[in-house]
């Protein structure tokens, strides 16, 4: 009989069986809890409206304003296309803040999609704190395409506050 010369333990008509890789010492079991509140990175979502949001947030870029980078921009045509499912979604698989910015209210380039995503986001905030994850990791900010200072400031402000209260409660579940 001959072994295999990976040193697997196989000989001539058995079936593999590999040799167990030893972890690095690095490794992170799925079992230990995520980082405390102290020593964590955020996962930030921030749904923009194409027109006037998403357009701040390039202004921020372009006068080098700094907001954290842990802020992950998600471009929308309007935030009226932004669904509580989206928002659901999201802290299901480990966000641990949510921010939905639009046009200034009542200056929707789709005449009212920021108004309806106002409601939505305001009954999206009670089912949040119904389900234990709490409204305030649900941000709004209503701006200007010209307010790039306006955009980064509002970003650092909702990081640092998620940054308090830690990880969401399903981020060390995926």
């Amino acid at each position: 009989m001959s072994h295999c010369p990976y040193e697997c333990n196989i000989q001539d008509g058995a079936n593999p069986v590999p040799k167990p890789t030893p972890k690095p010492d690095h490794a992170v079991e799925p079992s230990q809890p995520i980082a405390k509140k102290q020593d964590f990175e955020p996962i930030v979502l921030a749904f923009s409206c194409n027109w006037c949001s998403y357009t701040s947030a390039d202004l921020a870029g372009i006068n080098h304003l700094q907001y954290p980078s842990c802020v992950r921009i998600i471009r929308f045509m309007c935030s009226g296309r932004i669904e509580p499912d989206f928002i659901m979604r999201a802290f299901e698989f480990g966000a641990d803040g949510i921010i939905v910015s639009g046009c200034k209210l009542g200056e929707c380039h789709y005449i009212s999609g920021n108004e309806k995503a106002e409601k939505r986001l305001e009954m999206t905030g009670k089912l949040l704190d119904l389900l234990g994850y709490g409204a305030e990791r649900l941000g709004s900010v209503w701006i200007s395409a010209a307010e790039g200072a306006k955009f980064a400031d509002y970003m650092s402000d909702f990081v640092k506050n998620i940054h308090a209260m830690g990880p969401s409660p399903t981020r060390n579940k995926n």
